[in-house]
């Protein structure tokens, strides 16, 4: 059953994060429908409430005032100030919204999740909401669901409340999408493991106060061989070997990161040791589908700023927007956004009343990737010379939103998945 978000979290939300606005939210939920996703209304929205879409229109308020005005310039450093902003968010209750309440959460269902990270969608880059994804829905759902209650004391509550930025230890130079292949081991030695490897592409990685750590803790089978691991990131051993260069997602800070006999309480394992790739393999579920809804509106918000762009600029003494060529491809690149909107809400709708989305959300991930580098390409054309400028929101976007089909699983590994639950993978032949 859906979880209502009640009045009571809405002034929750509003009173922890004060906004220059003439009428409270639960006036403006009460007083008339307003536009939601796709330009249904809050009554006729197949998957959001009322209480979704003020959720949606607080945030909205913290990214006009406190993150899009600086975007600009943390895409120029190379960073953003995480625990500033964190701090700001965790304090209006939006890095919990689907946590417990006994740790700072709101308690909601994961459709809650959704909806914020279409919202996130409209900040002006792609690597501050990763970032944000990574600290609610990447590094932190497995120890919600799974961690003991000390751990979640230590990491989850200050995670929720923005004191504390997370990270998560997965990828590695050798092992990106094939999560097995993984070589970082943490080796018990009393009541501690000792931790030798290296982790690469890591989100948050240079400001992060913690790791949740996939690493080796047996010989045993490479699917169950595997621990997830609190790891405080000042513990001794730990070295930020780098800040990488990227080609997009600039304003995120990517650290490639080496464990030298780091040495961890084995109290710090989430759930039960050698449980470590099935938890993954869940908390990739909702990692894909916020990554789904986040890309989704930046993709919007690109084809809005290109019609307005091309009534705008002329070629041969008409606006570029009122060739048929133009127009034309708009209206498809428009038609698959919806198509993708349908196919995540209906894998979110199913993924909170305990469905198994796997296919689903594999499928959503990959058309997303797939139809991101469509809006992007198409879109920067109609720009011309501008769009190849740093200037425009597209050109940004062509560059931030390439990493969709490669981070959090390539489209190839998407397509085996959804392959194997299709059956139709060629099985070896009996021996």
């Amino acid at each position: 059953m859906l979880l209502r978000l009640n009045l009571a979290a809405i002034h929750h939300v509003n009173n922890l994060y004060s906004v220059s606005s003439t009428r409270k939210l639960t006036e403006n939920v009460a007083s008339k429908p307003k536009a939601a996703s796709g330009g249904e209304t809050m009554t006729g929205h197949l998957l959001y409430t009322p209480e979704h879409l003020a959720l949606k229109e607080s945030l909205k308020k913290i990214i006009d005032q406190e993150i899009n005005p600086y975007v600009d310039q943390w895409e120029a450093e190379g960073i953003f100030p995480a625990h500033k902003v964190f701090k700001i968010l965790g304090n209006a209750g939006f890095l919990g919204v689907n946590k417990p309440v006994e740790y700072g959460g709101l308690g909601l269902d994961f459709s809650y999740s959704i909806a914020m990270s279409e919202e996130l969608g409209n900040i002006r880059c792609g690597g501050i909401p990763m970032a944000i994804g990574v600290q609610t829905d990447m590094a932190t759902p497995a120890l919600a669901r799974f961690g003991s209650a000390e751990l979640k004391k230590e990491f989850l509550l200050p995670s929720i409340m923005g004191d504390k930025v997370a990270c998560l230890g997965v990828s590695e130079v050798g092992a990106g999408s094939d999560v097995a292949t993984i070589k970082t081991k943490a080796v018990r030695d009393g009541d501690e493991y000792v931790v030798n490897g290296g982790k690469m592409w890591t989100t948050n990685g240079t400001q992060a106060d913690w790791m949740c750590l996939l690493a080796n803790t047996s010989d045993g089978l490479s699917h169950k061989n595997k621990s997830l691991i609190c790891l405080p990131m000042n513990s001794p051993g730990v070295r930020i070997a780098r800040k990488i260069d990227k080609m997009g997602m600039r304003s995120s800070d990517t650290a490639e990161v080496f464990f030298d006999d780091v040495r961890v309480p084995c109290k710090n394992v989430i759930g039960r040791e050698g449980m470590g790739f099935t938890y993954q393999m869940l908390q990739f579920q909702e990692e894909r589908l916020w990554a789904v809804g986040n890309i989704l509106t930046m993709m919007e918000n690109v084809i809005r700023e290109t019609i307005q762009y091309t009534r705008q600029r002329t070629i041969f003494k008409m606006p570029v927007l009122h060739h048929q060529s133009v127009y034309f491809r708009l209206a498809e690149l428009e038609t698959e956004v919806e198509l993708l909107r349908s196919l995540l809400h209906r894998a979110t709708a199913l993924y909170i009343r305990g469905n198994d989305v796997t296919k689903l959300a594999s499928m959503a991930k990959l058309k997303a990737g797939r139809l991101a580098r469509e809006v992007g390409d198409s879109c920067l054309q109609y720009w011309g010379g501008m769009g190849y400028t740093n200037d425009v929101l597209v050109s940004r976007f062509y560059r931030d939103a390439r990493l969709c089909s490669i981070g959090g699983g390539a489209d190839e590994v998407m397509l085996s998945i959804i392959s194997k639950y299709m059956d139709t993978v060629p099985k070896a032949p009996p021996k």
